[in-house]
């Protein structure tokens, strides 16, 4: 059976990835903040599920805490076959980009840009020592944003994190295709999620204003489901690519 780390696991997006690989044969290691203790409807819904995980609590933000993760769920489970780069956070306070502070820059890049560099070299180290498994040794997909392309001035510190993951995944692609090791990202639109309920009002009056072709707001399966295919055996001959889960909106329209 393969594993899959996923990490922001606990709620929303990676809650969804998490059911969504484990309902479909993976072994899942969940990577959260804080014990599984705290997140007592997450962890039904995964049981519920008949999923097969571990809980890892960690800060993805620490190095310390990426090689540990990584170093034990190749020890619970033998070894790490996909890994979820989903973790994220969104400013603490939305601010103009001429009023963001430097903290604020810093606190979002750790997390979702140098965060997610970091776990790709540990995961990537592990599974690089080993075998070939249909046809490669591992995936890895970014949970990055449309946010990496479009522009949003009251928050430029999570645009620019989301950019550098874009940029990211071009260069772990092409560093790690020789090894058998392929890397994706996909760019989620406007989806129903915590991160997303303070402005739920607006993007609820763009979807009904026709912003978006396909128009409702997505939902963390819509990206589970994403995650999924990528992670399939069906995606051999690809690498680098990404995918836009976000009704349409990518689209350019006059």
């Amino acid at each position: 059976m393969k594993t899959a780390l996923v990490t922001g696991g606990s709620r929303g997006i990676g809650l969804a990835i998490a059911r969504e690989l484990g309902v479909n044969g993976y072994q899942v290691a969940v990577m959260a903040t804080r014990h599984e203790s705290c997140y007592p409807e997450s962890t039904r819904l995964l049981r519920d599920a008949g999923v097969s995980y571990a809980w890892f609590a960690g800060d993805i933000g620490r190095s310390e805490d990426r090689i540990r993760v990584v170093r034990e769920t190749a020890e619970r489970f033998g070894e790490i076959h996909v890994l979820v780069n989903n973790a994220g956070v969104a400013p603490k306070v939305r601010a103009d980009l001429l009023e963001m502070t430097e903290e604020s820059f810093d606190y979002v890049m750790e997390t979702n840009t140098k965060g997610n560099m970091f776990m790709t070299q540990a995961a990537a180290l592990q599974m690089m020592r080993q075998p070939l498994y249909g046809g490669k040794r591992g995936t890895i997909v970014n949970i990055s944003s449309c946010s990496s392309r479009v522009s949003s001035v009251n928050r430029g510190e999570y645009c620019v994190s989301k950019a550098g993951i874009s940029m990211l995944t071009q260069l772990y692609a092409d560093r790690l295709a020789p090894e058998g090791i392929f890397v994706y990202e996909i760019r989620p639109g406007v989806i129903r999620t915590d991160m997303t309920s303070q402005v739920e009002e607006k993007y609820t009056e763009l979807i009904s204003q026709g912003m978006f072709p396909i128009a409702r707001w997505g939902t963390p399966e819509d990206v589970a489901k994403a995650v999924r295919a990528f992670c399939s055996d069906d995606f051999c001959y690809t690498t680098g690519n990404y995918i836009d889960v976000d009704g349409g909106f990518h689209i350019r329209r006059l």
